[in-house]
């Protein structure tokens, strides 16, 4: 590039004398990606990183075992060839190797090099400790080598023992610390309180049914059966597998249990089902019958010790063993009645019969039939005649459990069904194996509240909400029912609800139609919902308390003092321990006066308050009086309340504020007016669309005590919790938006807390060192529009003021996001704009000020720099397009093409070629597919990246772009963001042409028509070598922008392309541009009203300045495309320019005279049609004249008008910037007819291709695959949804 420009600069090719826009065009490019290239390797670099902390907390730990044994064959072939090549020898070798990470061992399996040593330092921490077990393995812990290799050290042993041994020898060693059994029960009997209140929480939530209920559930432990007892989902199916296994066994019975032993979950079935037999046959029978049992399994105990049970039993009969005895306790699950009692003990004595006469070898079965008590008992017919029924609690229980192990056969794979109730039990079971601090006692943990700013957005739906039907006939219970089918089949199983399809049955029931209305409320964004889930603190801490005061938390617990937990949520001790250590405060600002107009949300909130004892709502209260002398005065109270006894709203506490503490944009108010009325010390802020887990809930108490741990210089202050966003799954663009959310509040914040040390508050659900933020300013900031982003500012002023903010993944806490495309541009938008705010802060001044060098530019990529980068790819296009487009117009293109051909130069073709790469954002997608790869595993994580990209994610990440690059660009040139309110509700309806086209027609469409612009002017008079190939591959990222920014809008709008609503939308549209203006005229009403309002941005002389500077590039393509038409030939006259102004002229003038309404002329309206007729007639005349006699073409005629488009919306540009002025001109009407017909012309160009796709059937049916590509794989019939097909509405 430098040999080029020293040609530019020296040659006298007759273009030296416009050296510098000739530079300016080719090196801009090139400067604008190098001020990216930073930018590009953060983002590579801190997926890297973030993949190595993320695998080192355990995230994803089976996938990191995945991820190792795809990384082990390529990292020893680098081993291998530093061997080949002698730089090390073979010792050094065999350390720096990495197993294969493919066998039965279930941890990702080091290079021994990281391993060496810890052992032995593990020990020496050992023989040092005069701690607890909890504590030994804390400090061996903060080496994360030194826990993989003591690990790997303890079950390596365990397998080595095994493959060694068997008979005596296999018993005494312990299978995965399992013995001494006792030992192990206790620890399975203090999980499985915890582990079963989360299967009921989950029934609760009707993710999973009943039976699905007792299939997760975990025995209590506590009984007599001396073995650890897993959920039945672990264990189902593994008695048929372990018996094929035994009738295609050939060798010893050793060989038989190794091969069993391998599925660590088989050889537990397979023992509790052999105990389990004894016990319940033991229960069931007396006298000759217990003696019969006692002989059957002294004798295969017998033969277990010997190794001769394959000689003992005739394995090919226990199919039929087992299905006597599953028939068995079929009868004894139920009541006891004569006719059971009698079909039960003759199910006995056929299973007695098989046992012994074909399972057992013949010579044992004839010793048992020539046994003299047995034989007299069998022949007096006493034998099994009767039974006692099972009435022990624990025997009852067992006789159910045996019976689903030996019935049920699906996979654990497939249980549970619902997607969302497998990810959180997966996301729980996982996050038990990550560093997290221990948890204090509930009466010595950290006290604190949880705090949610409500306005008056959805409490709860109501029945005619959740009945009414939109545009469509389509409901909103409707939909719920489509997309969540299985929810809704397992919530009327709870509710016993029999006919599914009765909407009167849940009308006459006043509890069902309750029950129903939170079952919906509890699928959308609602403040019902929120509260719910944050009640799961309380439920939490009732049953740790529980536990933990009657010592079944302790270490010398023993099954002798088990009890279960029923009943713990009403024990007074657990409860008022509960309420001591948490409180939920939601400031619901507004309502007082919801109460005093009697709305609907203050009698849900009523409600919320009735249902949940340790809720409490602030919220402001005016009283208004007449002051002495007849004025009328206010007075501003922050009120604190709760329910009573009565259910009744009882005042706690009320403070009188200074005066109306609203100030800024509402929200930090609502927060600041209510944050005295919280207590503890730390405080968690919800927001009003979030969820919360009871498994999550549990970890709270190891949360908590991260104030107390080591983070560096300085403790926590802010501790930032991971998010799963739970609208994901309602349509591809809700997964999109998924998607990128995970990945910033997973990875991104993972790196930026460590170890950059530049992580801020970016929103709820992180928890506040309550004590530091009330000392030091509050929790928010509430100055209007500059903090209009008010989380972050938190960041900044606990960062500023000495505060640690750190991240923690081993807990989460759900979030709800937009799912339309509307919803997203206007939250982006609010969010874009913020930012641009943050630009303008003092805060961020002084962040600058402050940081070091390194952390300052960390800081800066990560805030306020991703949206210029972000913004400086969208002007790169720019910068790219105006540079090749003057030096098309300047015919200079050709010449320095040719001068680097002559130096050997491709740096040139390296200019060119590098926006596309930029472009097509390859770079900003790592991040996300390394979160994928981490938690999803390889296989999974491309899986799911081909299919995003086949629901054409990534034109909505292009459209996006455009989004953040228009509303942070608006913010830097004239201030003011505001809030944008993005609605919360299930987006399934149509939006209309004319709504998109209001949204988007600043921010996309006008720019992606100026792209286009561009881009066919560089097609038309651009020099490219390589032809159309090279222009094809040069310019297609260019060209998919274009695409993504006009018809984004419309490829995810349901029902874009049906043909009806297509001519809905145009009849909408022209309504809407041809109605007329007005006061009270809203823009969605007229376009006369919307195009004054998209104008309100310019108010300063400094903004009117900018857009003046910003317009004059309108005005190139005017000035280069008439010296390039035929009609002017070579000639560089100035006067052909200046003629070409006058041409225009005469077509504004043509323009007003068509404009003109003959109505507005009642006199002479024919005339005027008379003289619009014959001027037309002569205008076309005149055209075919001067395309007959002179040089003017047709693809003159053409060029011309794209030059004039340009112009004349430059001129319309500048018109608006310089508003006042224009009208003082009296010019404004004719400048918003003109700019009326552009904005047709623009939605026409628009709406041709949406038509003509419409005609397409199969286009709208593919689009509906599209968008509902998630939902349709759990059997979503969204064509009834879209058509409003009323006869398959069940309620």
């Amino acid at each position: 590039m430098v040999s080029i420009t020293l040609v530019i600069l020296l040659s006298s090719h007759g273009f030296d004398n416009n050296n510098l826009l000739t530079i300016a065009s080719l090196w801009g490019p090139v400067l604008a990606i190098y001020l990216m290239d930073i930018h590009i390797w953060y983002t590579i670099m801190s997926a890297l990183v973030g993949g190595v902390i993320g695998a080192r907390d355990r995230l994803g730990e089976e996938s990191n075992k995945v991820y190792a044994a795809i990384f082990a064959p390529f990292w020893n072939e680098i081993i291998k060839s530093l061997r080949e090549e002698d730089y090390i020898c073979n010792r050094e070798k065999d350390l720096l190797s990495m197993p294969s990470n493919t066998g039965k061992l279930g941890l990702v399996q080091w290079p021994l090099f990281l391993l060496s040593s810890k052992i032995y330092m593990a020990i020496d921490l050992a023989l040092d400790c005069k701690d607890t077990q909890a504590d030994l393995w804390s400090r061996i812990s903060r080496d994360d080598y030194m826990a993989y290799a003591v690990q790997e050290c303890y079950y390596s042993i365990q397998m080595i023992l095994l493959s060694l041994t068997d008979g005596e020898g296999m018993r005494w060693i312990p299978i995965d610390g399992q013995n001494p059994q006792e030992s192990n029960k206790v620890y399975a009997a203090i999980f499985a309180p915890f582990w079963n209140e989360i299967i009921k929480s989950l029934r609760e939530e009707d993710y999973i049914c009943n039976r699905e209920k007792d299939l997760l559930s975990m025995p209590s432990n506590t009984g007599k059966l001396g073995l650890v007892q897993w959920p039945l989902f672990l264990l189902s199916s593994k008695i048929y597998m372990a018996i094929d296994l035994a009738l295609d066994c050939k060798d010893t019975q050793a060989d038989l249990w190794s091969r069993i032993s391998r599925d660590d979950y088989m050889a537990y079935a397979v023992q509790e089902c052999y105990y389990s037999i004894q016990m319940i046959l033991v229960s069931l029978t007396d006298g000759e019958g217990m003696r019969w049992v006692d002989r059957i399994y002294r004798e295969i105990n017998n033969s277990i010790m010997e190794g001769s049970l394959l000689i003992t039993l005739n394995l090919e009969k226990l199919p039929l063993v087992v299905s006597r005895f599953t028939a068995m306790t079929g009868l004894l699950m139920r009541n006891e009645t004569p006719e059971l009692s009698k079909g039960a003990a003759k199910a006995l004595y056929e299973f007695y019969e098989v046992v012994t006469h074909d399972l057992l070898a013949n010579n044992l079965s004839e010793q048992i039939d020539t046994w003299n008590i047995l034989a007299k008992a069998r022949s007096e017919g006493r034998l099994f005649s009767r039974i006692e029924w099972p009435k022990d609690p624990e025997i009852k229980e067992q006789v159910k459990r045996l019976h689903l192990l030996l019935f049920v056969k699906d996979s654990a794979a497939n249980i549970p069904k619902n997607l969302e109730a497998r990810r959180r039990l997966q996301f729980f079971t996982n996050s038990l194996f990550m560093d997290m601090p221990p948890a204090k006692l509930v009466c010595e943990m950290v006290p604190f509240c949880v705090f949610t700013p409500y306005y008056s957005e959805t409490v709860l739906y109501s029945s005619s909400e959740l009945r009414a039907e939109n545009e469509d006939g389509v409901s909103t219970l409707f939909y719920l029912q489509k997309i969540y089918p299985d929810e809704w089949e397992n919530f009327l199983e709870r509710i016993n609800h029999t006919n599914p399809s009765g909407d009167a049955d849940f009308e006459e029931s006043t509890t069902d139609n309750l029950q129903l209305r939170f079952w919906a409320s509890y699928r959308g964004q609602t403040l019902a919902r929120t509260v719910r889930g944050m009640m799961y603190y309380r439920r939490a801490l009732l049953l740790q308390g529980y536990m933990e005061s009657r010592g079944l938390i302790e270490e010398d617990y023993s099954l002798a003092n088990a009890t279960m937990n029923q009943g713990f949520e009403l024990s007074r001790e657990a409860r008022a321990q509960a309420d001591l250590k948490f409180t939920y405060v939601v400031s619901c600002q507004i309502f007082g006066q919801q109460k005093q107009r009697k709305a609907p949300e203050a009698a849900d909130i009523t409600l919320l308050l009735q249902r949940n004892e340790a809720l409490r709502v602030a919220y402001i209260h005016l009283e208004e009086s007449t002051g002495p002398e007849g004025d009328a005065k206010k007075e501003y109270y922050s009120k604190l309340v709760k329910a009573d006894i009565n259910g009744k709203d009882e005042e706690i506490y009320s403070i009188k504020l200074p005066g109306d503490p609203k100030l800024g944009e509402g929200k930090p108010e609502n927060q600041n007016h209510a944050i005295i009325f919280t207590r503890g010390q730390a405080i968690q802020t919800i927001d009003m669309n979030q969820d919360n887990y009871l498994e999550e809930a549990i970890k709270v108490r190891n949360l908590l005590e991260e104030f107390h741990s080591d983070h560096g210089i300085r403790p926590p202050t802010i501790l930032g919790v991971r998010e799963h966003v739970f609208t994901g799954s309602v349509s591809s663009l809700a997964l999109f938006m998924s998607n990128q959310e995970t990945s910033f509040v997973t990875l991104g914040q993972r790196v930026l807390a460590n170890p950059l040390k530049v992580c801020m508050h970016y929103g709820h659900p992180d928890v506040f060192d309550r004590i530091f933020h009330l000392t030091r300013g509050g929790i928010s900031k509430a100055s209007r529009v500059i903090n209009i982003s008010e989380d972050i500012y938190a960041g900044f002023n606990s960062t500023l003021r000495q505060g640690n903010i750190t991240h923690h993944e081993y807990i989460q806490v759900g979030k709800g996001r937009d799912v339309g495309l509307n919803q997203i541009a206007l939250f982006e938008g609010k969010v874009s704009g913020g930012n641009g705010e943050q630009v303008l802060s003092r805060d961020v001044y002084r962040i600058g000020q402050l940081f070091d060098f390194f952390r300052m530019m960390s800081f800066y990529f990560t805030t306020v720099g991703y949206y210029l980068c972000t913004m400086m790819t969208v002007l790169t296009v720019y910068i790219f397009l105006y540079g090749r487009v003057y030096l098309a117009f300047s015919g200079l293109d050709e010449g320095i093409a040719k001068e680097a051909k002559l130096l050997r130069s491709s740096a040139l073709d390296a200019a060119l070629n590098a926006q596309f790469l930029v472009q097509i954002g390859v770079f900003t997608a790592v991040p996300m597919i390394m979160g994928f790869i981490l938690e999803l595993g390889l296989l999974k994580a491309i899986f799911s990246f081909i299919i995003m990209q086949l629901q054409l994610c990534s034109v909505f990440f292009t459209f996006s772009l455009g989004t953040k690059t228009h509303y942070f660009g608006r913010t830097i040139l004239h201030g003011g963001a505001k809030y944008r309110a993005t609605g919360r509700g299930f987006v399934v309806r149509h939006i209309k042409f004319a709504e998109n086209y209001r949204l988007y027609s600043r921010s996309h469409f006008i720019k992606g028509l100026e792209v286009a612009l561009l881009l066919i002017v560089y097609m038309s008079y651009g020099y490219i070598k390589g032809g159309a190939v090279s222009f094809v591959l040069l310019t297609l990222s260019s060209w998919f922008l274009v695409i993504s920014w006009l018809f984004g809008p419309y490829i995810f709008n349901p029902s874009g392309f049906e043909w009806q609503k297509t001519v809905e939308d145009f009849d909408d549209w022209t309504s809407w541009l041809l109605y007329k203006g007005g006061v009270g005229i809203k823009g969605e009403s007229s376009w006369e009203s919307w195009w004054d309002e998209e104008q309100m941005h310019i108010q300063t002389l400094r903004g009117r300045i900018l857009e003046t500077i910003l317009s004059l590039r309108f005005f190139m393509f005017q000035y280069g495309i008439v010296y390039k038409l035929h009609l002017t030939g070579k000639s560089t006259s100035l006067a052909i320019y200046g003629f070409s102004w006058i041409v225009l002229a005469v077509i504004v003038l043509i323009f007003k005279l068509f404009a003109y309404s003959p109505k507005k002329y009642a006199g002479f309206q024919l005339w005027m049609r008379f003289f619009q007729g014959v001027l037309a007639m002569g205008l076309g005349a005149a055209i075919i004249v001067a395309v007959a006699l002179t040089g003017l073409t047709i693809s003159d005629i053409f060029a011309s008008i794209l030059a004039f488009i340009a112009t004349g919306w430059g001129l319309l540009s500048l018109a608006i910037a310089w508003k006042k002025v224009v009208r003082s001109l009296g010019l404004w009407y004719s400048i918003r007819e003109f700019a009326r017909i552009y904005d047709a012309g623009m939605g026409m160009i628009i709406f041709a291709p949406v038509a003509i796709m419409s005609w397409f059937p199969f286009v709208s049916t593919f689009q509906s695959r599209l968008l509902f590509n998630q939902a349709f794989s759990r059997g979503l019939e969204i064509s009834k949804i879209l058509a409003g097909n009323k006869a398959n509405v069940q309620i």
